[in-house]
């Protein structure tokens, strides 16, 4: 046998050792995954600030001697939990940002109770964004803030800030927000006004159970959750790829219920209407155009983004009117943007590149 051959043959060798060794890991640790707890997220350091029905507002504790002059307040859209900004060490968003020297809060929310089915973009943008602003300056004894909002977090930051066009957002930054609602074709198919009686359901639940939230978005895509699951078995072998995905499946599996009449005008107003994008949406009596906003405006999308196209995000730069606008595009998925290994290499540096020289 000659050299070359005997080269293959060892290499072959040794994948074969390998493969089996990962089978055996796999078959121990699956028994693992399944009798271990759901691993802990959202361990950094924070003191809840206010609390009110479905709100809590917290205020996480500083991680540098040195702290910019300008804090951040990041709105989680109401449907999430928002330690999807704060999974584990490491992989947190929020120490990252701290150890850069911001200060930050965070709203946060609870499941809907029952008395809260009447929540609306009213209550959100009105009462909720500029209550916890206040609180934001009388702690930190700023009259500017940074906005921060996440997905459906950010159209609500995105209404505020038309709304209040002087103040007292400094800036205003958004991840992966919808804009133009045409393009969200995921959403049009799921609210298909021909089969989607929005009134019905509403007046029939109250608030609308995750379950049917998420049973919506299963019957879009019957293969990912299957892929997912092979992916999964695959890589049992791989303790920090099983980590990275139980906190991933925890936060969807953790989907928060929708306020009824918030979900109604939802579908109403951006599905169907698409009047945030068209600039004819009413709020609290008053139009919300986009072309009101006039502060520094940061957009991040992701270029794989199948819940928020780029295409449906792009309108929010494009019709803003501050002089100082960016948008970004970068590689990744709607959750993998602003968690995981490729935020930490990618959205997160590019987000304090940002933020810092306007944080001042």
């Amino acid at each position: 046998m000659n050299v070359a051959a005997k080269s293959e043959q060892a290499s072959l060798t040794q994948r074969l050792r390998t493969e089996v060794d990962r089978a055996i890991q796999r078959s121990f640790k699956g028994l693992e995954y399944l009798g271990s707890p759901a691993p802990a997220v959202g361990t950094t350091p924070r003191t809840l600030v206010h609390r009110r029905g479905t709100l809590g507002l917290y205020h996480y504790h500083a991680q540098s001697s040195e702290v910019y002059r300008v804090p951040l307040l990041l709105v989680m859209a109401t449907t999430n939990k928002s330690y999807i900004f704060d999974l584990a060490p490491g992989q947190s968003l929020i120490e990252f940002l701290l150890k850069r020297g911001y200060d930050v809060y965070v709203m946060d929310w609870d499941a809907p109770t029952l008395d809260e089915k009447r929540l609306k973009f009213e209550d959100y943008t009105l009462d909720f964004i500029p209550d916890c602003l206040r609180r934001v300056q009388e702690r930190s004894g700023e009259q500017d803030v940074t906005l921060v909002g996440y997905c459906m977090g950010g159209v609500l930051a995105t209404i505020y800030s038309a709304l209040h066009p002087d103040g007292p957002v400094k800036n205003l930054v958004c991840f992966t927000t919808p804009i133009d609602w045409s393009k969200m074709t995921l959403f049009q198919s799921m609210a298909d006004k021909r089969h989607f009686d929005v009134d019905r359901l509403v007046d029939t639940l109250g608030n609308v159970p995750s379950r049917v939230v998420m049973g919506a978005f299963e019957a879009h895509r019957p293969i990912s959750n299957v892929a997912a699951q092979v992916r999964l078995w695959d890589n049992m072998w791989n303790d920090q790829y099983v980590k990275g995905y139980r906190m991933m499946d925890r936060f969807g599996a953790e989907t928060l219920p929708l306020a009824g009449e918030y979900l109604r005008q939802t579908v109403k107003q951006l599905v169907w209407k698409n009047a945030l994008n068209d600039n004819t949406l009413r709020v609290g009596g008053r139009t919300v155009d986009i072309h009101d906003i006039r502060v520094p405006l940061l957009h991040v999308t992701a270029k794989f983004d199948h819940l928020v196209p780029p295409e449906c995000a792009a309108p929010l730069v494009a019709q803003a009117s501050s002089t100082d606008k960016t948008e970004i595009q970068l590689p990744g998925g709607h959750v993998s943007l602003v968690a995981g290994p490729n935020a930490v290499k990618r959205m997160w540096p590019a987000l304090d590149q940002w933020l810092s020289t306007r944080s001042e």
